[in-house]
C-alpha cells in the first residue's frame, strides 16, 4: 500500500483566509490526503498568502522562502503559494519567486488535488494570469446567485460539493476540516465587495461582492458546534451587504437569530462592519439578541470629510461619534474597534486633527493605525498630494500613542463591571480568554484569576479587577457558570 501523501497548511492574513485554509484542508482530506501541522514533515507545504499591505506581502514572501528551506532539510519536497497575493500576483510571483514550485489562484482551489500531485509529481502547472474579478458576476447584485456556480469563491463551499461517504456521514456536512481545536471558529457570510475605496485593491482579485446561502451558513454553524466550537465569528470584506444580492438587505439580522439557537453555539460575533450602511434593525438586533454579543468592529479608516471624500467613503467626526453613542445608548459596554490610516494624500494638518479629535471621543476598545503606502493597481496610488514619508511616519507614531492612551482608558473604565470570560487557554495555572467586547487576535485578551479548575471552552462570570493596556484582569464569581443565555449574551456586557 503507498505511503499517504502529506500536507500542510500555513495560513497567513486574516481569519477569511483561514477559513478558506479549512475549506482546502477539507477538499484534500476527502481526496486521501493526510493533514499534518509541521511543514517539515509534509511532502507538500501550502502557503496561503495575504496581499493586503506590502508589510503583508513581505510576511507571505518570508514564509514561502522559509518553507523552501524545508525541502534541504526535512521531508518537505514541494512548496506551494495560495491566497489573496498568488490569486493578485499569478505569473508575476511565480517568476518574482522561483523557490515557490507552483502558485495556484482561487480558480484551482476546487481541484486543489489535483495541482499538488501535478507539482508533487515533477510536473508544472503554469501560475494562473490575473484578472479583474469584478467582471465575472453580473453588475446587478441580485442577478449574481444564479451566476455563482461558475465562479470559483473560496470559503463557500457546500455541502453538495462534498462526496459521499465523507464525514460526517449524518448530521450536518460542511466542505471544511479544522485545523486547530480552538472553542471559536470564524464562518464565511459572503466574499467580494462592491465599495470601491481609493485606497483598497481588495475587490479586484476578491471580485464583486456575494453572500453565502443561510441554509450553508446555519449547517456550517452547527458542523462547528459539533467540533467543540462555542463562538462564531461571522466575517466577510463587508458583512452589512449581507442579502443585498439574495433579496433582502435585512436578512443578516434573522439570520443572527438562528444561528445563536444553534445547541453548542453560545456565543455569536459579527466582524467587518461598515459604518455607512450601519441601520438601526442591525443595531438592534446586535445588542438585543439573547447569544449576540454587542460588539461592532466598524471600518471608519479617517474622520475628516474631505479625506473620506478622497478615500471614496462618507461620514465625518460628529456622524461618527452619534454612531457610536446610539450602539451605547442601546448596550453602555458594548465593545467597538476599528482601524485608520493615516498620511492620506492630501491629508492636512487639520484633517489629522480631526482624526485626533474623534479618536480621543469615540471610547474605541481597540484601534488598528497604519500609515499610508500606495497599492498596485488602487485610484490613490494615482492621487497627487503624496505626504512625505517622515511626515507620515511621524503622525503614524503621534495617533498611535494617541490610540494606546485611549484604549487604556476604555479598559479602566470597565473596572468594576461584570464580564463573561471563554476560557481560552490554561497554562501552568494561568486561564486567560475574553471578554465578549475582545474579538479573537485583534483587541486583548482577560486573565481569570480564582479559576485555576476553569477548561478551555467554559464560560465564567467575573467581576474586572485591574487592566495592562488593553487587556483584562478579572475575578471569578464562584459557582456561576456563564451560559448561553448570560447577560454578556443579551447586551449587559460587552
Amino acid at each position: 500500500m503507498p505511503e499517504r501523501r502529506t500536507v500542510a497548511l500555513v495560513t497567513l492574513g486574516c481569519a477569511r483566509n483561514e477559513v478558506d485554509s479549512e475549506e482546502l484542508a477539507g477538499r484534500l482530506e476527502a481526496d486521501g490526503w493526510q493533514l499534518v501541522d509541521d511543514a517539515s514533515e509534509a511532502d507538500v507545504a501550502v502557503v496561503n498568502t495575504c496581499g493586503f499591505v506590502e508589510a503583508a506581502k513581505k510576511d507571505s514572501v518570508d514564509a514561502l522562502l522559509e518553507a523552501n528551506d524545508l525541502k534541504n532539510h526535512g521531508r518537505t519536497q514541494a512548496v506551494v503559494a495560495v491566497g489573496c497575493m498568488a490569486e493578485r500576483y499569478g505569473k508575476e510571483l511565480a517568476d518574482a519567486l522561483p523557490e515557490a514550485d507552483g502558485v495556484l489562484g482561487f480558480d484551482d482551489y476546487a481541484d486543489i488535488s489535483d495541482r499538488l500531485q501535478t507539482i508533487l509529481s515533477g510536473g508544472h502547472h503554469a501560475p494562473h494570469i490575473p484578472r479583474d474579478r469584478r467582471k465575472l458576476l453580473p453588475l446587478t447584485p441580485v442577478e449574481r446567485q444564479a451566476a455563482a456556480a461558475e465562479v470559483a469563491l473560496p470559503g463557500h463551499g457546500a455541502p453538495e460539493d462534498l462526496p459521499e461517504g465523507v464525514a460526517p456521514a449524518s448530521g450536518p456536512r460542511t466542505l471544511r476540516k479544522r485545523l486547530d481545536d480552538s472553542p471559536v471558529a470564524s464562518i464565511k457570510l459572503a466574499s467580494g465587495c462592491d465599495r470601491r475605496c481609493s485606497f483598497c485593491a481588495i475587490p479586484a482579485f476578491r471580485g464583486s461582492f456575494i453572500s453565502r446561502r443561510p441554509s450553508d451558513v446555519l449547517n456550517e454553524a452547527a458542523w462547528l458546534a459539533g467540533q467543540g466550537v462555542r463562538e462564531v465569528v461571522l466575517v466577510s470584506e463587508n458583512n452589512t451587504s449581507y442579502g443585498k444580492d439574495l433579496g433582502d438587505i435585512r436578512l443578516l439580522e434573522t439570520l443572527l437569530t438562528e444561528i445563536a439557537a444553534i445547541e453548542g453555539i453560545e456565543r455569536v460575533r459579527v466582524s467587518y462592519l461598515q459604518p455607512a450602511e450601519m441601520r438601526p434593525g442591525l443595531i438592534d438586533a446586535m445588542t438585543s439578541t439573547s447569544g449576540v454579543v454587542p460588539y461592532f468592529d466598524l471600518s471608519f479608516q479617517h474622520s475628516a470629510p474631505a479625506v473620506l471624500r478622497r478615500m471614496r467613503r462618507f461620514g465625518n467626526t460628529d456622524q461618527f461619534l452619534e454612531l457610536l453613542k446610539t450602539i451605547r445608548d442601546k448596550a453602555p459596554q458594548a465593545g467597538a474597534r476599528s482601524n485608520f490610516i493615516v498620511g492620506f494624500p492630501g491629508e492636512t494638518e487639520e484633517d489629522f486633527a480631526e482624526l485626533e479629535r474623534f479618536i480621543t471621543h469615540a471610547g474605541l476598545d481597540a484601534i488598528g493605525v497604519f500609515g499610508y503606502s500606495d497599492e498596485d493597481g488602487t485610484e490613490a496610488a494615482t492621487y497627487d498630494g503624496k505626504l512625505p514619508e517622515d511626515v507620515i511616519a511621524e503622525r503614524l507614531a503621534k495617533l498611535s500613542r494617541l490610540a494606546e492612551e485611549m484604549t487604556a482608558q476604555r479598559a479602566e473604565q470597565r473596572i468594576g463591571t461584570e464580564v463573561t470570560v471563554l476560557v481560552e487557554s490554561v497554562e501552568d495555572g494561568v486561564v486567560e480568554g475574553r471578554a465578549a467586547h475582545q474579538a479573537p487576535e485583534t483587541d486583548g485578551l482577560t486573565t481569570l484569576l480564582g479559576a485555576e479548575h476553569a477548561k478551555v471552552g467554559e464560560f465564567h462570570r467575573a467581576v474586572v479587577v485591574g487592566t495592562e493596556g488593553v487587556d483584562l484582569v478579572a475575578e471569578l464569581i464562584p459557582a456561576n457558570t456563564a451560559s448561553a443565555d448570560s447577560a454578556d449574551n443579551a447586551g449587559a456586557e460587552a
